[in-house]
């Protein structure tokens, strides 16, 4: 009976736990639907706000009305968050509509999430120097290649743009220059998590097009990304290991969000035009430079080939060369347009984007971009399982002349020369009294570059803090391109034919792929937070080369076909293997969330070292103090923000190229004995290793009156060493070089300041402002035997690596009319070996960037000041000696004509006077060639208007002016300050106009 009564009592707790979890079931508070929309303090939809419900994996999305519905208790919280806003936490009750106000948060330190490449960090918790843009910035700006929209914006970051042509490259130091190598201080560009190094990514020379690479990166839409962050110090790249030496650049594009489909489109149209001339003689100042050096010549009968001042060529014609050359106004076109949305569990993304410009030059000639990017993101109902695939696909294709040869045509044209044209439209050759510059035009150039970029992300959570993830990567780059030289382009009094016509086919093949593992570990124990990650890394690129040459044909018809030449050459066919492998490790800790220590360590593995070679480590050690958050500080109401942060480590460079340590050799194309040649081309050297730099930082980050005015200061000293130079060899040995670590030590060093303030806000204007400065200096601590060696005029122990060594100019002697210089070995001979020791520095002293957002109701005004201190080769050096065939800048006017003139510039000559000629080329080669190129420029102006959603229900509108390179504020006198190359085209003033729908 006792047992019955046992049996009896557990079956009926049974059925009271079921009738109590039953009547929960039963009589609980029932979920019910909670909808509203949220806006901005101008009363504009938001959308992709995250709404969640608090303590909860419950949550949605705003749509592009920002409106949203989820289903909640009226226990629940809300909690609605939003980049760049306060988040607002709304207590749900028996509420069932909201209209939710956000007020701008710009400077919220703790809720802005910061992409650190393996993991993502915030900017209170950040012990690394991290540089950030995003895409409202980005979107402002009317640019082809994303690291045009960084200029002027990010400390320590200088970026300058190669040529005004589209599809040209950008090049970009971070924190200096620290390979002696030109090629060795690349960054490494990280685009949704697969590595895409400029080293990968083409050695792609054209030199038709333009000077200096094609920047692949062109095929990433610059609408298209959410934002860019740029790693600097050692803390933040070490992770990369050898690839984050010079910096780390992390392309994130946009991705899908969830509730119903969202579309957006935009449309952009523009010009462009040359914002820059060099100032020329006139045609009467210009004959009366010829004439006055014949004089000085004692030649009184001009010869026949004078034909400018012997009376052949029309002396009253002038003609303005650079508004014939560049003159033009070239178009611009941008299309873009995306659909996202999805569910809680699924969303994507799709997007595509075309883009058209024209150019300055004369002639229909363009530049297309075509692009499709896609995303999409999959996490389980358990939360546990989480999947992406995103791609990036473009297609550029280009046939933009040969400019560089046409660009030097400019300086070395008399005004006077003969019209480019006949009346009847054909080439004039003035009874071959000229070569005709636009001959050149009768080549045909043609460039086709496709790009794919796919990445797959795979995470799933093997316990609540323990995941496992992996990252897939695959790259593919394609190069074609093939020039044409029809003998049309020869003056027709030489009677070639299409025998002498020839083409020249170039193709190459970059492909990558990527595998990730990696395992993030998570511990919270009481104030003491732990982060641990481990992964590894195995990548292998594929690269292949080839270079066609086809000469003489039967019809420059058949020109484009190769195989219809009489004469076909291979002179480069050649494929290569790159393979890396690494293992890395991240343990960051985080004590009452104001002290943190984050340690970093990496091996890596690279095929491009010999054996016992191929392995090195690297590491770094980085802590932050938020000492505002002390007891001491925390009722303090002018300092709402302040930390202290340092780090140290170091980072590899295998920036070399590919089988650089074995014996290599060449094909020479020529045969002996019926048999191919082959030329060895490399001397072997397996025991040359990684560089390696060192990077220490020390930074102060401070907010004021609740983050409304922040401060930034950062100091910083990098040391790159065991440099990979060619070791000079006596030219016995039959190599100019041989590839070694040299014991040579570069130092960078600087300061970066930045300032952000908002200066006023309210429910209808708000303005902000920031300032970047950076001060940065570059040297050459050690090089040892330097003086002994090939590069005792390239460099200086003590002074930065771009410097140029030059004549000390002491102007024109008064008596005999000639330039004077320094003898500083006084031995009466000028030598470059003795006698160039003046050092001009081409580094930027300092340079920054002064942005701003004003923002009235629906208009919102936003401009950027660049600023450079610097010097650069003036106009002049693009000239030859005043007197000879061709024009010069107004300066030389300022001359010296007869015994104690007291004048600039010395006595002209056509070239007789041989101490005239002497004295111009160490002129030309002197400090008086190098001047201050320092400027200041309207960088990018827009002004938006957004049309009032209520006028358009369903719809938003935003229309938008922009316009790029508008004013420039300099004494130089060159083409364009920022132009590195000084044949290139300067870049253009761009003014565009566009529309941005979004329903």
């Amino acid at each position: 009976m006792k047992i019955l009564t046992t049996r009896l009592t557990g079956a009926a707790w049974i059925l009271v736990c079921l009738f109590w979890a039953t009547g929960n079931l039963l009589w609980a508070t029932p979920q019910q639907t909670v909808s509203g929309t949220v806006t901005d303090t101008q009363d504009h939809s938001i959308p992709g706000v995250s709404i969640r419900l608090l303590n909860s994996n419950t949550g949605t999305q705003t749509d592009m009305q920002g409106a949203f519905s989820i289903q909640a208790l009226p226990s629940d919280t809300l909690s609605i968050s939003y980049l760049g806003f306060k988040t607002l936490r709304l207590p749900v009750g028996n509420q069932t509509t909201f209209s939710i106000v956000l007020q701008q948060d710009i400077t919220d330190l703790g809720e802005v999430t910061i992409n650190a490449g393996y993991y993502n960090t915030t900017r209170r918790e950040q012990t690394g120097s991290i540089a950030r843009v995003t895409a409202a910035e980005i979107e402002q700006q009317p640019v082809t290649n994303p690291l045009a929209a960084l200029q002027g914006r990010m400390p320590g970051v200088f970026i300058t743009q190669n040529t005004g042509v589209p599809g040209s490259g950008f090049q970009i130091q971070i924190r200096g220059q620290n390979s002696l190598r030109d090629n060795g201080n690349k960054p490494l560009y990280i685009i949704d998590g697969v590595p895409f190094s400029d080293s990968d990514m083409g050695d792609y020379r054209t030199g038709i097009a333009f000077p200096g690479e094609v920047s692949p990166l062109n095929s990433i839409d610059p609408n298209a990304i959410a934002s860019i962050e740029v790693l600097k110090d050692a803390d933040a790249t070490a992770i990369y290991g050898s690839r984050g030496a010079n910096g780390v650049v992390l392309i994130t594009t946009k991705k899908g969000s969830s509730g119903a489909a969202q579309f957006n489109l935009g449309y952009r149209y523009g010009t462009g035009t040359v914002q820059s001339h060099l100032e020329l003689l006139t045609t009467l100042q210009y004959l009366e430079v010829r004439r006055e050096a014949f004089a000085n010549d004692g030649i009184t009968e001009y010869p026949a080939n004078a034909y400018d001042v012997n009376g052949t060529w029309d002396e009253n014609r002038y003609t303005d060369w650079q508004q014939v050359i560049l003159g033009n106004t070239a178009k611009y076109l941008d299309i873009n347009g995306s659909v996202s949305g999805g569910s809680e569990r699924i969303q994507f993304r799709l997007g595509g984007n075309y883009h058209r410009e024209t150019t300055v030059y004369p002639g229909d000639y363009a530049y297309n971009k075509i692009g499709i990017q896609t995303h999409t993101q999959f996490k389980d109902q358990a939360d546990r399982f989480q999947a992406s695939l995103s791609s990036n696909f473009s297609y550029q294709t280009n046939n933009l002349p040969e400019m560089a040869t046409l660009l030097t045509q400019i300086v070395q044209l008399a005004p006077n020369a003969p019209e480019v044209y006949t009346p009847e439209g054909d080439l004039n050759w003035e009874n071959s009294t000229w070569s005709n510059p636009f001959a050149i035009l009768e080549n045909e150039y043609q460039s086709e570059n496709p790009t794919l970029i796919v990445n797959s992300q795979l995470a799933y959570k093997l316990l609540p803090n323990l995941e496992l993830k992996t990252n897939l990567g695959y790259t593919q780059i394609h190069f074609n391109d093939q020039y044409t030289q029809p003998s049309t382009g020869y003056n027709p009094a030489y009677g070639y034919s299409a025998e002498r016509s020839r083409i020249r086919k170039h193709s190459s093949k970059r492909d990558s792929w990527l595998i990730e593992p990696q395992l993030t570990y998570s511990l919270t124990w009481n104030e003491f937070n732990l982060n641990a990650l481990l992964g590894g890394t195995l990548q292998k690129n594929n690269a292949s080369q080839t270079h066609l040459y086809g000469i003489g044909f039967s019809s420059n018809r058949l020109i484009e076909n190769i195989s219809a030449a009489e004469r076909q050459f291979i002179s480069l066919d050649n494929a290569t293997t790159y393979k890396y492998a690494a293992l890395f490790s991240r343990i960051n800790f985080s004590y009452r969330d104001r002290y943190f220590l984050n340690l970093t360590g990496r091996r890596d593995g690279s095929s491009r070292f010999g054996p016992g070679k191929q392995f090195s480590n690297f590491g770094a050690v980085g802590a932050a103090w938020v000492f505002s958050e002390e007891d001491v500080l925390m009722d303090t109401s002018w300092l709402s923000f302040g930390k202290l942060r340092g780090s140290y480590g170091s980072t590899g460079n295998d920036q070399i190229g590919d089988y650089q340590f074995l014996d290599t050799y060449t094909l020479t194309g020529s045969t002996y004995g019926n048999v191919s040649v082959l030329e060895p081309s490399r001397l072997y050297n397996p025991d040359f290793s990684w560089e390696t730099t060192r990077k220490l930082e020390l930074a102060l980050e401070t907010g004021f009156l609740k983050d409304r005015l922040l401060f930034s200061a950062a100091w910083y000293r990098n040391r790159s060493s065991n440099q990979l130079v060619g070791i000079p060899l006596p030219a016995t040995t039959g190599f100019p070089s041989v590839q070694a670590n040299l014991n040579a030590t570069v130092e960078n060093r600087g300061w970066e300041f930045n300032v952000t303030a908002i200066p006023f806000t309210s429910t209808k204007l708000n303005w902000k402002t920031s300032l970047n400065l950076s001060i940065a200096r570059n040297e050459l601590l050690e090089f040892p035997d330097l003086e002994g060696s090939t590069y005792a005029n390239q460099y200086v122990i003590g002074e930065p690596l771009n410097i140029r060594k030059t004549y000390d100019f002491q102007g024109v002697d008064p008596e005999t009319g000639i330039f004077q210089f320094t003898d500083f070995n006084q031995d009466g001979v000028y030598t470059a070996q003795d006698d160039r020791e003046t050092f001009q520095n081409l580094n930027p002293s300092y340079y920054g960037g002064f942005q701003n957002s004003i923002q009235y109701e629906g208009l919102t005004l936003d401009f950027l000041f660049q600023f450079v201190k610097q010097q650069n080769y003036s106009g002049q050096f693009l000239t030859s000696f005043p007197g000879a065939m061709g024009n010069q800048v107004p300066a030389v006017l300022d001359r010296w004509q007869e015994p104690g003139d007291q004048a600039y510039y010395q006595q002209y000559t056509t070239g007789y006077t041989t101490d005239a000629i002497l004295g111009y080329l160490r002129y030309n080669q002197s400090n008086a060639m190098i001047t201050d190129a320092s400027y200041i420029r309207l960088k990018n102006i827009a002004l938006t208007y957004k049309i009032p959603k209520k006028w358009i229900p369903g719809l938003e509108c935003a229309i938008t002016v922009q316009g790029q390179n508008l004013l420039t504020f300099t004494k130089y006198s060159g083409f364009d300050p920022e132009s590195i190359y000084t044949n290139s085209v300067p870049p253009l003033r761009v003014f565009t106009i566009g529309v941005q729908l979004n329903f």
